[in-house]
């Protein structure tokens, strides 16, 4: 199963292709985490996150992946990411996987995500 893992969350750094076809044998992989070392944990919706594939990002949603304010950053949920920061502003530095910044994770996302960026960099 590790192997599985690795592979699915590599994968969904860029290729939705595979990341289709191994949700369409195992859906349970949505939620499937890596440690990559030192604490630095990531979801195959973590990878997309960072990496801007809304594509990816949406189809594992769709298969009941948890949405994180990474994630939420990067598809430009502004509500979200608004309510959350208000009820813990100290979620402004907080590290994603790789230690990647919330505002990085926005700035993958592009125009869609831009609402997110302005604020962050407020």
């Amino acid at each position: 199963m590790s192997e599985q893992v690795y592979a699915f969350v590599s994968n969904a750094h860029g290729d939705i292709d595979f990341v289709r076809a191994a949700l369409a044998e195992d859906r349970t992989l949505a939620n499937a985490t890596w440690d990559w070392g030192d604490g630095d944990w990531e979801t195959a919706l973590g990878a997309a996150g960072h990496m801007g594939r809304r594509d990816i990002a949406e189809l594992l949603l769709e298969h009941g992946a948890r949405l994180d304010l990474f994630v939420a950053a990067m598809l430009g949920e502004l509500e979200i990411v608004e309510a959350v920061l208000a009820a813990h502003p100290g979620m402004r530095d907080a590290k994603g996987p790789h230690g990647i910044s919330l505002l990085k994770h926005a700035e993958a996302g592009g125009d869609p995500a831009q609402a997110v960026v302005d604020l962050l960099r407020r």
